[in-house]
């Protein structure tokens, strides 16, 4: 008889080092929740260490990109790849950064049915077909992307988040990667004014 298969199991948190857990409780405070990303990476806290490293440089470090925009390119690399954690905690962000749940819910279903810049279509349009068909990336995508007001290090940043989020949505896949509950319910309302 087949055991029932399951889902790969968090370590303990009592087998992390004092670094780790004080990562960890500085999440819990910012956040309200360790994410289980991280949880699930704590595997190898080396690995933790450089996923968190290149997550936090690409998302949060200064860039052209604003916040906002490279949460929208993850949830639409995502949103290809069918990566429900990912579409559901950078679709909470998207609903936080824009105050607009129902952008947060439109880039999660399609980014093509929502009523963006056509700085952020290009955007996504370059994301998406990095995401679908890199072998088909040539000249005239980069074009596109400077003709709607993007550096050179605006493209390598779209690249860089498309990128990392594609390798994201993959190890959530290989390993069944659950969202925290808790980014079901943020950002649902709209923004007051």
């Amino acid at each position: 008889m087949t055991k029932p298969v399951t889902a790969l199991h968090f370590p303990p948190l009592e087998a992390l080092s004092d670094e780790t857990r004080a990562y960890f409780d500085k999440c819990e405070e910012k956040l309200g929740l360790v994410p289980n990303v991280l949880r699930a990476y704590a595997f190898d806290e080396n690995k933790l260490r450089a996923f968190t490293q290149m997550y936090n440089d690409l998302m949060l470090s200064d860039s052209g990109l604003s916040k906002l925009e490279r949460e929208m390119i993850a949830v639409a690399v995502s949103s290809i790849n069918h990566c429900f954690y990912c579409l559901t905690a950078h679709g909470a962000a998207v609903r936080q950064l824009s105050g607009d749940p129902v952008l947060g819910e439109l880039m999660v279903m399609n980014y093509r049915a929502a009523k963006l810049e056509p700085r952020q279509k290009a955007m996504l349009d370059f994301a998406v077909k990095l995401t679908e068909s890199p072998a088909k990336i040539e000249e005239s995508d980069r074009r596109a992307l400077r003709e709607a007001g993007f550096s050179e290090h605006d493209i390598w940043d779209i690249a860089a988040v498309a990128s990392f989020f594609n390798m994201s949505n993959r190890m959530a896949a290989a390993v069944d990667m659950h969202p925290n509950e808790e980014y079901h319910g943020m950002a649902r309302e709209p923004a007051s004014d």
